[in-house]
């Protein structure tokens, strides 16, 4: 059995592609995927929902093609965001399912009080027995605070809820060693062990939608690099999500790879550290094969604006990130003890925090290209 399909607390997102019909939403899916949902509540599991579709919404009440400008998008997902609420709504009534619309932008979650307050709405939703649509906050995100699409979106709520499976429902049937619109007889590739390893397999996505299929599989290296397994589904095929879930071999399977918790999570989804660490090779090192703290010694400049307790990212002198981490010094403090030994830093500053500049139990590593 593929491991997560019985997970306690799922995130599934559903693409506009799937939820778009001739008229607009296709609502006898919408009803079919609600059943679904609704039957694997009944069986104790915690669902979060991350639902596109606004902007199509929007378009098809409007009868307007799709924008190519941001506000027009952003004011079609205002027309359309309580057009698909309301259409959820209807669907998930018939089986009792009472439903609350959640909207985030990357920033919420790019402060952590923020990030703190998104999953304590989140866990209180669960224990009161709503479930949570979640979309973008289309209206107010701009190119420098967007997730990118929903993908990237339900990537990061499966860390923040602490999911166990993330499933993505696609207009696709699963991910393919090429690209069947060209070669009929391409086969559908079941498991991915890395994600890195088939991006180049990405094809171009539904005129619809905004992600496509090297999206998705961005969205699974995210999961799997804080140990959350990808499920990607063909969203329209009858009880795909029920069937998957009890061990048929739909759709492709991602497996998850190291497993970070908490704060850790936090940092490594950061996308916009308030500043940076350039490392020399064996302080880079040091953190990669053996999970070491950054000393200053190990520093060789500084840049930006940080204060203590800060996150910063950690580069290698080729530029290459090693990780994220909290900052036990300010920017300006860092300039004046980098390439010291630790004895120093009382001797240099007047005063010591810490040894270490970054520690280890508050830095998250990422994985060489």
């Amino acid at each position: 059995m593929r491991p997560g399909l019985d997970a306690k607390t799922l995130v599934v997102k559903v693409g506009s592609a799937v939820l778009a019909g001739e008229g607009g939403l296709d609502l006898e899916v919408m009803a079919h995927l609600a059943e679904q949902m609704a039957a694997l509540r009944r069986e104790g599991r915690r669902l979060a929902l991350v639902s596109s579709g606004a902007v199509a919404a929007g378009m098809r009440h409007l009868g307007l093609p799709r924008p190519k400008d941001m506000p027009g998008k952003q004011a079609l997902a205002a027309v359309g965001q309580p057009l698909l609420m309301e259409a959820w709504r209807k669907a998930f009534r018939p089986f009792g399912v009472e439903v609350a619309q959640v909207l985030l932008t990357a920033e919420d979650l790019e402060s952590r009080a923020r990030y703190l307050n998104a999953r304590g709405t989140l866990e209180k939703l669960f224990e009161l027995g709503v479930l949570p649509v979640i979309n973008e906050n289309d209206t107010v995100a701009f190119d420098e605070i967007r997730f990118g699409d929903n993908d990237q979106l339900s990537a990061q709520v499966s860390a923040v809820v602490g999911a166990g499976l993330l499933v993505l429902l696609s207009d696709v049937d699963a991910l393919y060693e090429e690209d069947p619109k060209k070669n009929p007889q391409a086969r559908p590739l079941k498991e991915v062990g890395r994600v890195e390893e088939v991006l180049g397999l990405a094809g171009e996505g539904n005129p619809l939608g905004s992600g496509g299929m090297r999206s998705k599989l961005l969205a699974a290296k995210r999961a799997a690099d804080v140990g959350i397994p990808t499920l990607l589904l063909p969203g329209r095929e009858r009880a795909a999500l029920l069937r998957a879930l009890k061990g048929e071999a739909l759709g492709t399977y991602f497996h998850a790879r190291a497993r970070y918790r908490g704060e850790k999570v936090w940092l490594y989804h950061l996308r916009r550290p308030k500043g940076e660490l350039v490392l020399d090779r064996g302080a880079a090192r040091a953190l990669r094969e053996r999970g070491a703290s950054l000393l200053p010694a190990g520093i060789k400049a500084v840049r930006g604006r940080f204060g203590r307790g800060e996150p910063v990212r950690l580069l290698d002198e080729e530029g290459r990130e090693v990780g994220v981490g909290l900052a036990n010094y300010a920017a300006e403090e860092v300039a004046r003890i980098l390439g010291r030994k630790t004895r120093e830093i009382e001797e240099v500053l007047g005063y010591r925090y810490t040894e270490e500049v970054v520690h280890r139990d508050h830095l998250a590593l990422k994985e060489e290209a």
